[in-house]
């Protein structure tokens, strides 16, 4: 069994993160860490976990004290690198994988979206998660990367769990109630993430609508030259028809039928009139393979388990 320390346990990942570490057949929790919960009982909060189990508070200098196999960094943005730093000073083969946006910049991490990008896996111990948003942006237009002109325009709607659990406008259920509130649109950190991931410009335009999990993306794609249908379809199976976590369909695809899913869906193809403007929508669960499915897919890599490995399918 591969021992997995996480650090972020509190929050709706964390929480997603330890369903999905218990019931894997090859991982065990070797700690869970929380500032706020620390010496509560985390079978108090996930009853499926071993009862001996504690939420512990561990800092960057503690982690010596807990050997582990992997450690899960899911905490804020700009909370990783003290962590980090430790981990490289004292038991550098230990895994590393983070779900912030401090290392999806560094070319010295793997960017861990396996689907596009587990051809350059070389066995990194140093991972970065994709953002959810910016996952759902790449696996709409990944395909037609090469017939792309100009910046692709992505409007993305996402329930109110991916504002985290610090109270703020954009987690308020009050204030979301019959509401879809902008935020960031212009320079998101998704829109750096995903240009530079595919090397072609993004325009990404984020909302948070009253609903608690789950996002979509509608992407407008102006492409180089007019294509019918058919080599549409055909660009989104080559690259997905082998994949268990992508689904297609012609339909444009719901949130509400993704919601506590495992994977993605993308679809609702539509092309205007003279084939040289596409909209593809993309949907997933942020929690899921937008961040703690997607953490199982990089671990079980990782680990040389198969990619799937643990995941409810």
């Amino acid at each position: 069994m591969k021992r997995i320390g996480l650090l972020g346990a509190r929050g709706h990942v964390g929480a997603e993160l330890i369903g999905l570490l218990t019931a894997h057949p090859e991982f065990e929790l070797g700690f869970v860490s929380s500032r706020e919960r620390a010496g509560q009982r985390v079978a108090a909060h996930h009853p499926d976990v071993d009862p001996a189990l504690r939420y512990v508070d561990v800092s960057p200098e503690a982690l010596v004290d807990h050997p582990v196999d992997a450690i899960v960094l899911a905490l804020p943005n700009g909370k990783a690198a003290p962590f980090v730093a430790a981990i490289d000073a004292v038991a550098p083969t230990t895994v590393l994988l983070d779900l912030s946006a401090d290392y999806r910049f560094d070319q010295s991490w793997y960017y861990g979206l396996p689907e596009l990008t587990r051809a350059r896996y070389r066995e990194q111990k140093r991972i970065s998660n994709p953002g959810c948003y910016a996952t759902a942006m790449q696996l709409a237009l990944a395909p037609m990367h090469a017939l792309l002109a100009g910046p692709a325009q992505c409007f993305g709607v996402s329930g109110y769990s991916g504002a985290g659990t610090t109270p703020s406008d954009k987690n308020d259920p009050a204030r979301l109630r019959d509401n879809l509130m902008p935020y960031s649109l212009a320079g998101h950190v998704h829109e750096r993430e995903v240009s530079r991931q595919l090397g072609h410009a993004v325009q990404f335009m984020p909302h948070v609508a009253p609903h608690f999990r789950g996002l979509s993306i509608t992407a407008n794609m102006m492409l180089s030259r007019g294509v019918a249908l058919d080599e549409v379809r055909a660009r989104y199976a080559d690259a997905y028809d082998a994949e268990p976590l992508v689904a297609m369909q012609d339909e444009a695809p719901w949130v509400s039928a993704i919601a506590g899913r495992h994977g993605a869906v993308v679809g609702g193809f539509t092309l205007a009139d003279d084939g040289k403007r596409l909209v593809v929508v993309s949907v997933l669960d942020n929690l899921l393979k937008g961040a703690a499915t997607q953490a199982s897919q990089n671990l079980n890599t990782a680990f040389g388990f198969d990619e799937t490995l643990g995941i409810p399918m």
